[in-house]
């Protein structure tokens, strides 16, 4: 080939190539540039959504806030929603929203629960409702020019305004119910403890006139509460089924009724109301109206089966009763007529005696065990959870300190066992240890108390019948005093009076001579304990009870701690209303004693916050019979 035509070709092959080469890299450039170009064009319209829809999500959780601070009522319901003004505010409507004009954003707020563990952090797995917080979860989405959405989280809470329940004036405290404190005046009103009576309870004195209860019945039932004493008689027919004391002024008593028709084992008493444990097994349990004379029988609780009420408790709208081997509750929504049952649990032996505190119930029994505790924070479900087993004759009654710490056991006489015991109840479940016993010397229990001064009454038949015991050091407890009463000791209850008097009444086989009054004290010293139990605070509506802060004044060797009790109106009242008293871990295992936050619950049994109805307790001690702690006012924050 010739030189030039050979340059020919190969320039026309070098062409060629340029060619195939620029339609390879166009095949390769030209779809990115176009996607690009595409991409440039619709990226600035979905800026554009992205911005619009930005903006409906922020005012979507703004109108959120709204409608919470609104009222938490309204707010706090799970679901979907969407936000729509009514009037000059937002509020909340069912459901998914889509936008116009064009109908381009569909907007939703998500609310749900949310739980805590123990350490009050937010979990997603297990921990407790947390009923005064929601999780508020707010998404706008689009799907023009692409599928795409927005989102937020947010948690709200109920603590918005900063309600107080106050008190702290003298006015305030002598609404409530004092047992061994007193409303003084030194700086504007507080609480002390009282002296507890100005006798000895060391050295009882039958020295106050006794009272001769009619007919010759044998007493074999009594309790008692300031100015009023309630006795019933059971071991024979010759005398009346119960009688109603009035005491105006020691030594001053009086019968100021009477009831019959049946025997009577056992009586709770009320300021208007007595309720007795009957042998008549159409109704075990007689409700009596106080208000009237003469007394009226105006309900019943007739449980099934033939065995005898053997005895009876009443806390707030609930009643207790023991028959046979058989605890029963039964509802006191209503005093009148025929009450329903609510729930019933066997028990290890006879019920003797029932004390309800705490959202339990402590039997004493007369069985295989001595003692049980009955879990009844939902009364149509009572569960047994603890026990002790004292290895005695068989327990005859209970006495429960006002914090649900200690139980005082009293049994039937043994030449091998103690007669007096005193159990560490303070957790309630399994077995109960005994921190202490005492023996009697041959007297049989037939009832047991504890007063101030870390002292217990205890009363029987045989040998010295009325034996006060020094339980101080609580696993050596020492007898301190006492009297001897040969027609024998049925029943004992104690009265520490707002003034400060303690008195202990007892009931006797002397059928002129049933009730004695015996006065009791450390002599005029300051009382070891003592318990301020405020009136109801009534919110008027369901409310989250948030932080509480008393204030105290604390000298040496003295201490005050607290419960609360939050709960839901019974027929729209607080009156019924089934107090449960907490502490910080939301059992009544703790105490308050500075500023904390109160303990949440709304599974709707037993304590419950929020709820519409309030009481606390102030618990106050001392060590030195010189000094009081001096309780000046407590602050309770809520929310609605």
């Amino acid at each position: 080939m010739r030189m030039g035509q050979w340059l020919k070709s190969i320039r026309s092959g070098q062409t060629l190539a340029e060619v195939l080469l620029t339609m390879g890299l166009a095949a390769l450039l030209l779809p990115a540039l176009l996607t690009g170009w595409v991409a440039s064009r619709e990226g600035k319209a979905q800026q554009q959504q992205r911005t619009q829809a930005t903006a409906l999500l922020v005012e979507a959780v703004e109108a959120a806030r709204t409608v919470r601070e609104n009222g938490w009522t309204g707010f706090a319901v799970n679901g979907v929603w969407h936000p729509v003004v009514s009037g000059s505010t937002w509020t909340l409507v069912a459901g998914e929203q889509i936008l116009p004009p064009d109908n381009t954003f569909t907007r939703s707020i998500t609310i749900s629960d949310v739980y805590r563990n123990a350490s009050g952090e937010l979990v997603t797995v297990g921990g407790t409702l947390d009923p005064s917080t929601k999780k508020v979860d707010v998404e706008v989405k689009w799907n023009s020019p692409l599928a795409s959405s927005v989102t937020i989280s947010a948690y709200f809470t109920r603590y918005l305004d900063n309600l107080a329940f106050v008190q702290t004036t003298r006015a305030d405290f002598e609404t409530g119910t004092l047992s061994g404190v007193t409303v003084t005046d030194t700086a504007g009103g507080e609480v002390i403890l009282s002296s507890g009576g100005s006798a000895s309870w060391c050295a009882p004195s039958l020295t106050i006139a006794a009272v001769d209860l009619p007919k010759s019945g044998v007493a074999n039932a009594l309790t008692a509460i300031e100015s009023r004493g309630f006795a019933g008689t059971g071991n024979n027919a010759s005398g009346v089924s119960y009688a109603a004391i009035h005491i105006t002024a020691i030594p001053t008593a009086s019968v100021s009724g009477t009831l019959d028709g049946f025997k009577t084992n056992d009586v709770f008493g009320e300021l208007d109301y007595a309720y007795l444990a009957t042998d008549n097994n159409a109704k075990e349990i007689a409700i009596i109206d106080l208000g009237v004379l003469p007394l009226a029988e105006i309900g019943s609780f007739d449980s099934s089966g033939p065995t005898d009420a053997t005895a009876v408790f009443v806390s707030g709208s609930i009643g207790y009763m023991a028959a046979g081997n058989t605890l029963r509750t039964f509802d006191l929504s209503s005093k009148s007529g025929s009450r329903p049952q609510l729930g019933s649990v066997t028990l290890a032996g006879t019920g003797t005696e029932i004390v309800v505190n705490g959202g339990y119930a402590f039997v004493s029994i007369d069985g295989s065990l001595e003692l049980q505790i009955i879990n009844v924070a939902n009364p149509a479900s009572p569960t047994i959870v603890g026990q002790a087993d004292t290895d005695s004759a068989g327990a005859q009654d209970v006495y429960i300190n006002d914090t649900a710490t200690r139980a005082y056991l009293a049994t039937s006489a043994s030449a091998s066992k103690p007669e007096m015991f005193i159990i560490d109840v303070s957790t309630k479940n399994g077995n109960q240890p005994v921190v202490g016993s005492y023996e009697s010397n041959g007297t049989s229990a037939r009832g047991i108390t504890a007063v101030t001064g870390n002292k217990v009454v205890f009363v029987g038949q045989g040998g010295e019948e009325y034996q006060v015991v020094d339980a101080t050091d609580e696993s050596h407890p020492v007898h301190c005093g006492g009297q001897q009463i040969d027609t024998g000791v049925n029943g004992v209850a104690s009265v520490l009076e707002e003034d400060g008097d303690a008195y202990s009444y007892i009931i006797t086989g002397d059928a002129n001579a049933e009730l004695r009054i015996i006065e009791g004290g450390p002599g005029g010293q300051f009382a070891s304990s003592g318990t301020f139990e405020s009136s109801t605070f009534d919110a008027g509506y369901s409310t989250a009870f948030n932080r509480v802060t008393p204030t105290s004044t604390l000298p040496t060797q003295t201490g005050i701690s607290f419960h609360l009790a939050v709960a839901d109106p019974v027929g729209g009242s607080c009156d019924g209303a089934n107090y449960i008293y907490v502490g910080p871990d939301g059992t009544a295992n703790t105490f308050f004693t500075s500023p904390g936050a109160i303990p949440l619950s709304d599974d709707g049994t037993g304590y419950e916050n929020p709820g519409q109805c309030l009481r606390y307790r102030a618990y106050l001690t001392t060590a030195s019979a010189g000094a009081s702690p001096v309780f000046e006012q407590i602050n309770i924050n809520y929310s609605p």
